[in-house]
């Protein structure tokens, strides 16, 4: 097993993709897209839990070695001294992870809602004559269906944005360090040594001019061709929203981590004023 283990998540199309690219460049390291995981740990836990008829063969010191045991065979043909574990739901699973993990820390990669919406609807867009699995035949008719199926609760931004509001709210909010994907676009450096300190590992000189890192068979599969691709040069560019106003306005208020009261979170993001005689308790790093 690694010496350490920490985890990537937050929502979808904010970065976490381009950060394990990053990431990756450091020879200590390993980082990718999103694992299974999660996933498996869930899967175990639902078999070994009282809705299935094997309940009674084991009790919660056997659930939580079995757990602890995925983990450790997941990862056990890597050898890096830290390993980045990537997956969005995670941080609905801080309960179980404070059990299972020592000392971890959970990067959130996060932005605007809007602009997630618009970065799907991109994508949809460059791939019209190729219907993914994201959208089903009702779902994918118009912007207006596609936004809606993606905010709900059971949809890939409306799951990642529970999940993280409840971590970002939550009693281990204190392990989690949010990384706006603006910031890291427009400064990667000063993000990522702001990363290094929140994680306590010594800085790496990263080349974000060279950051290479795609998953195009899994993109494939699912019928989004370039969903998971990083562009080599990390940089910002600003362009026009391709949503509809209505829409943008909807999703742009969404963007509760830009106000830290209520939480111990760590924050890379522009800071959103506080209300008069509220308490501040969140941590901007800078």
């Amino acid at each position: 097993m690694p010496n350490k283990l920490h985890f990537i998540s937050g929502l979808p199309r904010a970065g976490s993709t381009l950060l394990a690219g990053i990431l990756r460049q450091n020879p200590r390291f390993h980082a990718a897209m999103s694992s299974p995981v999660a996933g498996l740990v869930n899967g175990a836990l639902e078999q070994m839990g009282a809705g299935s008829e094997s309940y009674s063969f084991f009790d919660e010191h056997k659930r939580k070695v079995i757990c602890r045991a995925l983990i450790d065979a997941y990862y056990q043909d890597k050898n890096h001294p830290v390993i980045f574990d990537t997956n969005r739901h995670w941080t609905a699973r801080l309960h179980q992870l404070v059990e299972l993990v020592d000392d971890f820390k959970v990067i959130c990669c996060v932005r605007n809602p809007a602009w997630i919406m618009d970065s799907f609807e991109v994508i949809y867009r460059k791939n019209p004559f190729d219907y993914s699995r994201m959208f089903n035949s009702a779902s994918r008719q118009t912007v207006y269906s596609r936004c809606e199926s993606l905010i709900n609760a059971g949809g890939a931004v409306g799951s990642a944005w529970t999940a993280l509001k409840e971590a970002y709210y939550g009693e281990f909010s204190d392990r989690l360090l949010l990384v706006d994907y603006d910031l890291l676009t427009q400064h990667p450096a000063r993000t990522l040594e702001l990363i290094y300190r929140f994680i306590c590992e010594p800085q790496f000189e990263h080349d974000f001019n060279h950051v290479e890192y795609a998953e195009n068979e899994f993109d494939h599969n699912l019928g989004v061709k370039g969903l998971h691709s990083v562009k080599r040069k990390v940089e910002y560019k600003s362009r026009r929203s391709i949503l509809p106003p209505d829409l943008f306005m909807k999703y742009q208020e969404m963007d509760f981590w830009l106000d830290s009261t209520g939480t111990a979170a760590n924050i890379i993001a522009s800071k959103k004023p506080v209300a008069p005689n509220a308490k501040n308790e969140g941590n901007h790093l800078s």
